[in-house]
């Protein structure tokens, strides 16, 4: 790996780690459920006393029976507007030289897969980030700013600055 792809894998990672810390504080990882919604690219969380809605991309899937990660641009269940940026990241890795990250399906364990979402984090600039538990290919989700709506109706918006 070269030492630019190794700096990017790093920030990366830190900014997973960031992202996650910054979304704790209005419950993500604690919804009664979540739904992502291709037609109008929104991600939408549910809790008890309310909803938090992000605009959203879909990175990629991970399958980890399979060991195996498909890139959203690749896979035809996925609309194209959800895939901006995973298309974003093949762009980068074909301006870039990085070949290995262009192919449309790569073996991935666990490693593997939180290396290529690291990437395409720090890639892309996102400033949310979702990785739902369970089901067989797990989608690797990034969102921007976060509105959240109280049962009474109110709302706020919740947004982080990765600079």
């Amino acid at each position: 790996m070269s030492d630019e792809l190794s700096t990017m894998l790093l920030q990366g990672e830190d900014l997973i780690v960031r992202l996650a810390q910054e979304h704790a504080s209005w419950g993500l990882g604690t919804a009664q459920q979540w739904d992502l919604d291709q037609r109008t690219g929104v991600i939408t969380w549910t809790f008890a006393d309310r909803v938090a809605s992000a605009p959203a991309q879909i990175i990629g899937s991970h399958n980890p029976a399979a060991q195996s990660w498909l890139w959203a641009w690749a896979n035809e269940s996925i609309l194209p507007d959800l895939s901006r940026d995973a298309r974003a990241v093949r762009d980068w890795a074909l301006r870039n030289g990085q070949t290995s990250l262009t192919a449309p399906k790569l073996t991935a364990d666990e490693d593997t897969a939180a290396t290529l979402a690291a990437l395409a984090v720090r890639i892309t600039g996102a400033t949310g980030f979702y990785r739902p538990r369970g089901g067989a290919a797990i989608p690797i989700i990034t969102f921007g700013p976060v509105t959240l709506t109280a049962a009474d109706g109110g709302t706020s918006t919740f947004t982080v600055d990765v600079r």
